[in-house]
């Protein structure tokens, strides 16, 4: 059984871990908002249509924000392969976006809200939602956790010299 010296152990490096994941997930939504508008506007007041300023700034901004959270948010978790992330984290970033866009239309249409400081509380709080939706989507199943040993799990060997590694070392990489 663990002591308590090591489950501070672990629940400090837990703690450390996830703050780092958070930081790195807000500063590469910032940077990515900021992408965002700032493509959309140079775009448009350079003459291009405001729906294809919008494809564009979007398309950039969200590729921007898988890079920055595959090399940096979630570097250190599973690598599953760019394409695969890829469309998933599209996919999230596509559910997420009509969400937001169904509280505003929701909030506008039925509702009868007019009034550009309520459709703007609306958006918001879309954006604010889907934030912590993308955050456990990303988490769960665009960047996963590295699959911990089981007991059926076969000892990993070095590449190298063919010898067993103890857990949590990684092999040796051979040719680099």
């Amino acid at each position: 059984m663990p002591s308590v010296r090591t489950w501070r152990q672990r629940a400090g490096s837990t703690w450390h871990l996830l703050l780092k994941e958070l930081s790195a997930f807000g500063a590469v939504g910032a940077v990515c908002f900021v992408l965002d508008v700032g493509l959309f506007q140079l775009l448009y007041t350079s003459g291009s249509g405001a729906v294809t300023a919008k494809l564009v700034s979007t398309v950039v901004s969200t590729t921007a924000a898988y890079l920055g959270h595959r090399f940096w948010s979630f570097a250190h978790r599973e690598r599953s392969g760019y394409r695969r992330e890829y469309a998933v984290f599209v996919l999230v970033n596509g559910l997420t976006l009509l969400i937001g866009l169904a509280l505003v239309a929701f909030v506008r249409h039925p509702l009868g809200q007019e009034h550009a400081l309520v459709l703007q509380a609306v958006n918001v709080a879309s954006i604010g939602l889907g934030t912590v939706i993308r955050w456990f989507a990303y988490r769960r199943w665009v960047f996963r956790a590295v699959a911990a040993p089981g007991p059926d799990t076969p000892p990993a060997v070095d590449r190298v010299s063919g010898g067993r590694l103890a857990a949590g070392v990684e092999p040796a990489r051979s040719g680099a």
